[in-house]
């Protein structure tokens, strides 16, 4: 129930964390203060959403008021009438932000992320689409104005078996963790002389970036090999045992990093790597739940499993997940993923408010 004793509690809780984030031992320690800011940030829009509901209701109330008096003047009660009607077409809204507001955020939204693609079914013409799906992403980062950078790559013939690649940038995890599972594309590839339409599928894996402090990775359980990076074609990058594999031992998790000359940096950038791994993982082992969905989102590569289609032909683009079609396939492989992204977003926010009131 939003009332005035509901709002001054928000107002109470607000002025506590204002005081917390002002003493010494929160205030000299980031990991604190940032938890302090991002739950004020939280109860803050509760705020702001519980006062405005509040206001409107209020208003509202008021209106019905004047109506109901058969001794209101006519001209007040028009008046009224006019207000009645604009409440009610705002009060919905201001009620769903509410409890959109209600949900607590995520703190991983505000990460960075490590993706992975990986070819799936369809030989040569998965590795291309692969390296297409690379391309369409980094756009959109461009786009966002986004810092990525490769990590490791596996070339094939005219495409990629395997990038990754991490992503830095203002709620980079909430835009794209949606992106995680079977990507599917049906075309007819340049080496089909008949011109029919080949279905292919590459797998997309999107990892938040922990910290040392988030998850504990023994020395003793890792084994790190390095070796000499390589290029298409078999090219040396370099002429020195600059690449790193890191072997996970207890978990059998392997990462490798070879996009740096220097070996002390793509050691770096393959335990962000692993730890990221290790922690996707274990955060998916916590509920049976996430483990199943964690299936279904990343699943095989095979073509049954998929949780969108790239049709060629068509100029289409659909999503299965929430029944979205696009017909304009080509604007989004050059980077226009904010649509679909949003939708995205705005389904998960729709079924936690769901999954919140019936509960």
């Amino acid at each position: 129930m939003i009332d005035q004793t509901y709002l001054d509690q928000l107002q109470a809780k607000l002025t506590e964390l204002e005081g917390r984030m002002s003493q010494p031992e929160v205030s000299s320690d980031p990991k604190k203060m940032q938890e302090c800011m991002r739950e004020y940030a939280h109860h803050k829009k509760m705020a702001e959403c519980a006062g405005k509901v509040l206001t409107l209701a209020e208003a509202k109330a008021e209106s019905v008021a004047i109506l109901s008096d058969s001794g209101a003047d006519g001209e007040l009660k028009e008046m009224a009438e006019m207000e009645l009607a604009e409440i009610e077409e705002s009060l919905p809204q201001a009620e769903h932000e509410m409890m959109v507001a209600l949900i607590p955020a995520d703190p991983t939204d505000s990460r960075n992320v490590i993706m992975e693609i990986r070819a799936g079914t369809g030989g040569d013409e998965a590795g291309i689409f692969c390296s297409d799906l690379y391309r369409m992403y980094t756009r959109y980062f461009d786009l966002k104005g986004w810092k990525h950078k490769v990590l490791d790559v596996s070339p094939s013939d005219g495409g990629y078996k395997e990038v990754s690649f991490s992503v830095e940038g203002e709620n980079v995890y909430k835009a794209l963790k949606h992106e995680s599972g079977t990507h599917r594309v049906q075309r007819v590839p340049q080496t089909e002389t008949q011109g029919r339409v080949h279905t292919s599928a590459a797998t997309v894996a999107v990892l938040a970036e922990v910290e040392a402090v988030d998850i504990e990775i023994r020395t003793e359980d890792l084994r790190i090999d390095t070796y000499r990076a390589q290029g298409a074609g078999g090219q040396h990058v370099n002429t020195t045992d600059s690449a790193i594999r890191i072997t996970h031992v207890p978990t059998g998790t392997v990462v490798q990093c070879q996009d740096e000359r220097s070996q002390h940096k793509n050691k770096a950038a393959a335990m962000k790597m692993l730890r990221a791994r290790i922690y996707d993982t274990q955060q998916r082992e916590n509920a049976a739940v996430q483990a199943s969905e964690r299936k279904s989102m990343v699943g095989s590569g095979d073509r049954s499993e998929k949780i969108r289609t790239y049709n060629y032909p068509q100029n289409r683009l659909t999503d299965h997940r929430i029944g979205l079609t696009l017909y304009k396939l080509d604007r989004v492989m050059e980077g226009a993923l904010d649509e679909i992204l949003t939708a995205l977003y705005e389904h998960d926010v729709e079924m936690r408010i769901k999954a919140q009131m019936d509960g």
